[in-house]
């Protein structure tokens, strides 16, 4: 059974959705704020975090920071806010998918499956470490390192540090990479998405994410793992 924190101020909207949740077969555990999630956070262990950007207390997207400093648990952000800067925002600092309120439950279902689909498997492809220009990725415990020193990951960027780094010196075209890592989710994805998850993966890998050598862009292709 699968845990979700589920950090929401809306006591309506967070009775609609524990109901539903647990009787899809989820474990949910709510929190009406940023103290409170970060308590629950600290001392139960989750599968995912539902998380609203304004909270009273603080807001959603500084506790995706704090949270992704040690974790890369998938989080979905849930928000009014539908504009793109905030979207980018949101998967710029670690979140896995964001969906906008009013939403359809049955479309939070399919996120939710989808995105923890990928976590599961984001290690399950093989039974080895992985290297190249100095990263390595363990495909069993689903960790990757720089270095030797370990770098947190959210499950959709360990997925796609995995695809460059067992293609190397490929160029593999944006289509190639969004069908290898959203597959039956891919409806959920567009090309701005892939290019923040780009960047994010740069700057976790590369010595200087301005000047990438690792993770390169072939001009009207799309990019290229340098081994």
């Amino acid at each position: 059974m699968s845990k979700i924190l589920l950090v929401e101020d809306d006591a309506a909207l967070t009775v609609a959705l524990g109901y539903t949740l647990k009787n899809e077969g989820f474990e949910v555990f709510e929190a009406s704020g940023v103290e409170a999630a970060r308590g629950a956070f600290l001392s139960e262990s989750f599968d995912l975090i539902l998380l609203d950007v304004m909270l009273p207390d603080g807001n959603g997207y500084d506790f995706c920071k704090e949270v992704r400093k040690t974790s890369s648990i998938p989080i979905i952000f849930l928000t009014s806010f539908d504009e793109e800067v905030n979207v980018v925002m949101g998967l710029d600092i670690g979140g896995d998918d964001y969906l906008t309120k009013p939403f359809r439950i049955k479309e939070l279902l399919s996120r939710i499956k989808a995105v923890l689909r990928r976590n599961s498997n984001s290690g399950a492809s093989a039974k080895y470490i992985i290297e190249s220009r100095g990263i390595g990725v363990d495909t069993l415990k689903g960790k990757a390192y720089k270095d030797g020193q370990e770098v947190v990951l959210t499950a959709l960027e360990h997925r796609l540090l995995l695809l460059f780094i067992q293609n190397p010196n490929a160029a593999l075209s944006r289509s190639q990479i969004l069908d290898k890592l959203w597959d039956s989710a891919g409806e959920f994805v567009d090309d701005n998405t892939l290019s923040v998850y780009i960047r994010r993966l740069r700057e976790k890998v590369e010595d200087n994410p301005a000047q990438p050598e690792i993770i390169t862009t072939v001009r009207g292709v799309g990019y290229r793992w340098n081994s």
